[in-house]
């Protein structure tokens, strides 16, 4: 049984004060739900405020981005030594740093190995674009990234790392993808993929979540597709009243 799993994803939301106060509205009621792994991503400068207000919780603590290089000379970035201080997992690849960074699928598997290397969870994104969807290379398009975000990634540690499917174009539209077309891609298309690297015992290890236009209303009927084990939540995570729902509803 693959334990559930959610992770917010802040994006570039809160300072430090206000991830204090949002982080004290959603602490009472996420450390009462029990059977999922709950996970925060804050920006960079929030990070420490919430590590400190999640210290002694089973809530963890995540990035957003990561440079692969450990140190050096690369200005306005973050090295996954930084975040292992404070975080055990990492967003990579997500669509946003794709689509306005220019993040290739060669950076993202550059980050995915560092992120390793220094004891961090990936949590790997992947996800078609709606033109990409429209022209029908969803197959071509999602398997060229788990390839070349996997590629060169032993399979001791294959099992810990978290996938996210998330198609971009239902990203902070409002517009979700269907659950059973979202489990479809999942089951097809992503562990298929694995399937073929590491072995149907090993894709079947790995949690792979859903993320786009996550909401209480919704995840539900996400997080009742075998495939999908959880979810990625933007917007929502931001908000007490939806981003506990959206747990308690993976913890079944």
């Amino acid at each position: 049984m693959r334990r559930p799993f959610v992770a917010g994803n802040w994006k570039m939301f809160e300072t430090a004060s206000e991830a204090r106060i949002l982080m004290s509205e959603l602490l009472p009621g996420l450390i009462a739900i029990q059977g999922v792994d709950v996970v925060i991503c804050p920006p960079f400068t929030s990070i420490l405020p919430v590590a400190a207000l999640l210290e002694g919780t089973a809530i963890g603590v995540g990035g957003q981005n990561m440079h692969w290089e450990a140190s050096g000379a690369y200005t306005g970035e973050v090295s996954p030594a930084m975040l292992a201080e404070f975080c055990k997992y990492v967003i990579i690849g997500h669509s946003e740093r794709r689509a306005y960074f220019g993040e290739s699928d060669l950076g993202v598997n550059r980050k995915v190995k560092a992120a390793c290397a220094h004891g961090l969870i990936p949590i790997m994104c992947v996800g078609e674009t709606l033109e990409e969807n429209v022209a029908g290379t969803t197959r071509e398009v999602v398997t060229r990234q788990v390839q070349a975000g996997l590629d060169g990634i032993a399979p001791s540690l294959i099992a810990t790392i978290v996938l996210a499917y998330e198609p971009v174009w239902a990203i902070g539209t409002g517009r979700a993808a269907t659950a059973e077309g979202a489990n479809q891609v999942v089951s097809d298309i992503i562990r298929r993929v694995m399937s073929q690297l590491y072995g149907e015992n090993l894709a079947q290890q790995v949690r792979v979540l859903y993320g786009g236009s996550v909401k209480s209303s919704n995840a539900g009927e996400f997080f009742r597709q075998v495939d999908i084990d959880g979810a990625l939540v933007g917007g929502a995570s931001l908000k007490s009243a939806e981003f506990i729902p959206i747990v308690k509803a993976a913890a079944g």
